[in-house]
């Protein structure tokens, strides 16, 4: 092939092989309605779950105060469960914990060292999450709901600055 030609070589798309339009084993809307009937019904089990997730939060944020040093492996502990929080709580309705647990984890993510300003930012997250679940702030929570993820938003950007 001359310096001056081009030639496109497209990859075999092997997802789309796989699902199929229409005909038997294809996605309808009464598998989808089926599928958001089988989450509603265990959004109640949502509030068990965050529940446990929050007692181990708390487990691993007592290890991270108590730690001395960098503390990078206890916060990564902290980030692990925050990361699973963030995963579950739009599923359910639950977005402000999708949020609050995101900003968790990209705070976790910034720091070298964990020293009592970021030990402190770390809880005051977990304690938004807890407000949340306490609550029961579905969607976006509202007012509150919003004043609740700016001031987690401000604490983030104190540590940063």
């Amino acid at each position: 092939m001359a310096d001056d030609e081009m030639e496109i070589i497209n990859p075999p798309n092997t997802l789309k092989s796989k699902v199929r339009e229409g005909g038997p084993g294809a996605v309808d809307l009464a598998t989808l309605e089926r599928a958001e009937n089988v989450i509603a019904e265990m959004a109640d089990s949502y509030l068990e779950w965050v529940q446990e997730d929050l007692k181990r939060i708390d487990g691993a944020y007592k290890k991270l105060a108590e730690a001395s040093g960098e503390r990078t492996k206890e916060a990564e502990e902290v980030f692990q469960i925050a990361h699973d929080i963030k995963g579950q709580g739009g599923s359910f309705g639950y977005d402000l914990m999708t949020l609050i647990a995101n900003e968790l984890c990209r705070l976790i993510e910034r720091q070298d060292g964990f020293g009592p300003a970021e030990v402190q930012a770390v809880k005051v997250h977990i304690d938004a999450m807890k407000l949340v679940i306490q609550n029961r702030m579905k969607g976006d929570g509202g007012a509150n709901g919003q004043a609740l993820v700016d001031g987690i938003r401000q604490v983030g950007d104190k540590l940063n600055k």
